[in-house]
């Protein structure tokens, strides 16, 4: 079912019972933000109307946030501080909610032009028009179990802008997730226990459920940036062989190092049927016990997603020792 909608966000009034809240002398001295309409006049399927919902309550709580940080703070960070700590993150999250309600409504319908682009910059009113939009209460998101958040509209880390830099936060949605019959599986099913030093050997890995045509390079901006998508209900990815060495055995190893070896295999093959490739690894130079461990990817580098919580995900480890 769906129905035609005329929806708008962003007006900078405040609506109250009596009628339109005029703001007082006082306020009148207080920059506010004057951001232009986002109207969603197009038909809305039934999937997509709760979050198309809350992305619109969401432009207006956004408008809300900024006029009250710009009250908070009156007179701090010099000329440019409304534009570069204010007005310009807003325009990044109007942005991104106004991409979301595109992307809601793509899934089930054409992907209708919001015009994100224009609608997402917001101006200031100088002479502060009334700083507050009173929208309806939201339902709760994560069936009420009290969750922390679900976008990074709350957080104040740096939006994530796809290259391999941590303390940032990604906005990418997580896509689409396939049945449980479907999901990606992972093996490695031969590996040598002892080399030596230098000495090349091999690694093979079976997948299952993983179509290996996607990667989007991580060091080209690649990183995190796309939605997991599904063909004919599988995965499209790539998977991924690491050896790193390990000081310890008795606890975690440290996550920062680069490993020893690294390679991404993205061979436009695989399927729903498993189907084994094989890795060379050229050698290892240091002696020791390694890691040397496979795991699946989709397009950008995420571990593909199960359909239950208590299904393992598709990685496998095994020990090398390097003498």
């Amino acid at each position: 079912m769906r129905r035609k909608l005329v929806i708008t966000a962003g007006l900078a009034v405040t609506m109250v019972s009596a009628g339109i809240g005029i703001a007082s002398a006082a306020e009148a001295a207080v920059p506010t933000v004057n951001c232009p309409q986002v109207t969603v006049n197009v038909n809305v399927p039934a999937q997509a109307q709760a979050e198309v919902d809350n992305n619109l309550r969401l432009l207006d709580q956004q408008i809300n946030e900024a006029n009250n940080r710009i009250a908070a703070t009156v007179g701090q960070g010099g000329a440019g501080f409304i534009q570069n700590a204010i007005l310009g993150p807003l325009k990044d999250k109007r942005f991104a909610a106004i991409n979301r309600i595109e992307t809601a409504i793509s899934r089930n319908a054409a992907r209708p032009d919001l015009k994100a682009e224009t609608l997402a910059t917001c101006t200031l009113n100088e002479n502060g028009a009334a700083p507050v939009v009173t929208t309806p209460a939201a339902a709760e998101p994560g069936n009420n179990l009290g969750i922390l958040t679900n976008t990074c509209d709350t957080s104040n880390l740096a939006p994530h802008d796809g290259f391999q830099i941590g303390n940032r936060c990604v906005s990418t949605e997580f896509g689409e997730v396939g049945a449980a019959a479907n999901n990606s599986t992972l093996l490695i099913t031969r590996a040598p226990g002892q080399v030596r030093r230098n000495q090349p050997f091999t690694l093979q890995v079976s997948t299952r459920n993983l179509i290996r045509d996607r990667f989007l390079a991580a060091g080209q901006g690649g990183y995190y940036v796309e939605s997991s998508v599904l063909q004919n209900g599988l995965v499209r990815g790539h998977f991924h062989t690491a050896c790193r060495i390990l000081d310890s055995q008795n606890q975690a190893p440290a996550p920062e190092p680069v490993p020893a070896f690294f390679v991404a295999t993205e061979d436009n093959k695989g399927g729903a049927q498993a189907d084994t490739v094989s890795i060379q690894v050229p050698g290892l130079a240091q002696a020791g016990t390694f890691q040397c461990s496979a795991w699946a990817g989709d397009g950008s580098h995420r571990i593909p997603m199960m359909e239950r919580a208590n299904q393992t995900p598709a990685l496998d480890s095994v020990r090398v020792r390097v003498r």
